[in-house]
Formats: C-alpha cells, sequence, structure tokens
C-alpha cells in the first residue's frame, strides 16, 4: 500500500471513533468534509436517519477564508432548521487550519458545540 492509502486508512479510523462517539449524544451532528477543492458541512439527525442542511464553498472562496464562509451559513441554516446544539464531528480530520475555522465561524454564528 502507498503512503497515501495508509492516511486514508487513519484517516478513516479516527473518523469511525468520533462517529460512534458523536451518534451516541443525541444531539445532531455537524459533519465536515475536506476535499482537495473545497470544504462542506452537513447537519445530519442520525435518530430520524436525515440531512437536515448542508453547504460547501464550492463557487465561494478557498482555503481558511472559505471554511469561514460555511461555517457562517451552516449556522443561519441550522437556525432556519431549529437546531441550536450540535454535536461537532470532524471526520477524522485535525482540527487545524482550515477545519478550526469553520467551528469557530459556526460558533459565532450561534451554535453550541
Amino acid at each position: 500500500m502507498s503512503t497515501i492509502d495508509i492516511k486514508r486508512q487513519q484517516r478513516l479510523a479516527r473518523a469511525r471513533r468520533t462517529h460512534a462517539k458523536a451518534k451516541t449524544s443525541g444531539r445532531p451532528r455537524l459533519v465536515v468534509y475536506r476535499s482537495l477543492k473545497a470544504i462542506y458541512a452537513q447537519i445530519v439527525d442520525d435518530t430520524q436517519n436525515k440531512v437536515l442542511c448542508g453547504t460547501s464553498n464550492l463557487k465561494g472562496k478557498t482555503g481558511v477564508a472559505g471554511a469561514q464562509e460555511v461555517g457562517k451559513a451552516i449556522a443561519e441554516m441550522a437556525k432556519k432548521s431549529k437546531v441550536e446544539e450540535v454535536t461537532f464531528d470532524r471526520n477524522g480530520y485535525l482540527y487545524h487550519g482550515q477545519i478550526k475555522a469553520l467551528a469557530e465561524a459556526a460558533r459565532e454564528g450561534g451554535l453550541k458545540f
């Protein structure tokens, strides 16, 4: 296996652990996915197996600035969906850079986690 495959497997193992902990919290999860081009955020309700809302920065800014926009947008969408408290599921990514910027912007937007 290549180094890229090993890193991906390690991230997925971390993600499985965080998914398991977040699902037992009883609150909706704010799930983050980061690709090479964009960052995505969704609020998932595991009790109903539904995605309540989601957004990305595919057509906007990239990097940390794009992540901040996504965080603000997901907080506004959550308010419209009447969700105030969530569990942050970083999906195995380190809490640094874009992931941290998204989380802080979501907190500033009114989400509690």
